[in-house]
């Protein structure tokens, strides 16, 4: 379920960080010859909402959702280096529209969808997570007649407490 909600959430608002951050960015550059440190603060959030999708413990879905979501966005531009018009014109503010065009025709987009695309196809990012174990009980060789009841456990260390043993019980180490 958070999965499915950081899927849907998180890649608009990571998109409007990268478009802003790159438009004014490239503005400063150009107008003033200077750094704009908010567009820079901007992509480096952007860039760890990027990591957060990509390589999280989240369910593959968001991942899955975002690259859905950066692939058709960055093939538009594609396209219509083919000719076709697919592109609507006007449908972002200002800054924005120049921050897509920017990266929509470097294929930044294209790109960011198929490192999403493929983070979201591994199978370990698909399997759920392992059922907590039972608590394991202590090994009383007095009580069991087998010789290894819980195979799956350590024997115990050198400096163990043994429970069993009350004589045992104020040593600092184990002796033999």
């Amino acid at each position: 379920m958070l999965g499915l909600v950081a899927g849907l959430v998180l890649p608009p608002l990571i998109l409007l960080a990268l478009l802003y951050g790159t438009a004014e960015f490239t503005l400063s550059a150009q107008r003033y010859l200077a750094v704009s440190w908010t567009a820079l603060g901007v992509l480096l959030a952007a860039a760890a909402g990027l990591a957060v999708l990509a390589g999280s413990r989240l369910s593959p879905v968001a991942s899955l959702l975002g690259g859905l979501q950066y692939t058709v966005l960055g093939l538009l531009p594609i396209l219509e280096l083919t000719g076709l018009r697919v592109l609507p014109r006007d449908w972002l503010p200002r800054p924005l529209s120049a921050g897509y065009l920017n990266l929509g025709y470097l294929g930044f987009l294209l790109l960011l969808g198929v490192l999403l695309l493929v983070a979201s196809a591994f199978p370990a990012r698909w399997r759920g997570r392992p059922a907590p174990s039972a608590p394991s009980l202590p090994y009383h060789p007095e009580t069991s007649s087998s010789p290894q009841p819980y195979p799956d456990q350590q024997a115990p260390g050198p400096y163990a407490r043994e429970p069993w043993r009350s004589d045992d019980v104020t040593r600092p180490m184990r002796r033999d």
